[in-house]
């Protein structure tokens, strides 16, 4: 069991902190952290990767919503093949592609608006996210391996299953449109929120996740509740200590 801490809202939020949180990890626009633009790519992408480092390393710094070529190189990892990928890329970088979950990452699809919500509290108050992209009106949040099968059990257990908008959690068998590596594409298509900037990115657990959720599902909830807010307790039980179920990074 992780230890948690109390806000004012008597809410819990993880312990620790992700190291990658302001460091050459993820950047999110707003949001404190500095990516490592012209990273050297992971030795198992291989010299046929140069042409796409290049065209990566002339994009703007400054754009959380562009790949690094070390990004690059983690999400081609999870292809079948990730020289080729990173190949196929070179030729087309402003192409969206499809990538396997399950073994490098899972993938939790959630409504826009509710997306933001658990998004805006994972940076806020949390340990910050991994890879974020959009499409269609959906937010996908890129996670751990095995998020996709443990965060609807974990949501049943913990009774928020019917104030959380439906969820699509792509795991082992599932596959993902990835939006392209450059900006350079409408904004009605796949793109990234949070782009991945790290060989090997800091991805969010099933337990983080349903923090996010119940944290987003609360807020969403508060209007109708009135001034004091939705309590997570039922009137007997105002005031227990909130169950640990997740760890800052």
């Amino acid at each position: 069991m992780s230890a948690w801490q109390r806000n004012d809202d008597s809410a819990g939020i993880p312990s620790g902190r992700n190291p990658g949180l302001r460091g050459p990890g993820l950047r999110s626009a707003g949001i404190g952290g500095s990516g490592v633009r012209g990273s050297v790519i992971h030795a198992t992408v291989g010299r046929s990767s140069a042409g796409l480092s290049r065209i990566l390393d002339e994009q703007d710094g400054q754009h959380a919503t562009e790949v690094t070529p070390a990004g690059a190189g983690w999400l081609a990892s999870a292809a079948p093949y990730p020289r080729s990928a990173l190949s196929l890329w070179e030729s087309q970088p402003t192409a969206p592609t499809v990538l396997d979950c399950g073994s490098v990452f899972d993938v939790v699809n959630v409504p826009a608006i509710f997306g933001r919500r658990m998004l805006d509290t994972l940076w806020s108050e949390g340990p910050g996210s991994g890879p974020v992209a959009g499409h269609r009106g959906r937010m996908l949040l890129f996670a751990a391996p095995g998020t996709a099968q443990r965060l609807p059990s974990l949501l049943h257990w913990e009774e928020w299953g019917d104030a959380v908008p439906p969820l699509l959690c792509h795991g082992p068998g599932d596959a993902v449109t990835v939006p392209s590596l450059t900006s350079s594409v409408p904004r009605s298509g796949p793109r990234w929120l949070v782009a991945p900037d790290t060989r090997h990115p800091w991805l969010p657990g099933p337990e983080v996740l349903l923090w996010a959720c119940v944290r987003a599902a609360r807020a969403a909830a508060a209007p109708a509740a009135g001034a004091g807010g939705l309590s997570i307790f039922t009137s007997a039980d105002q005031g227990a200590k909130v169950y640990d179920v997740s760890r800052r990074r």
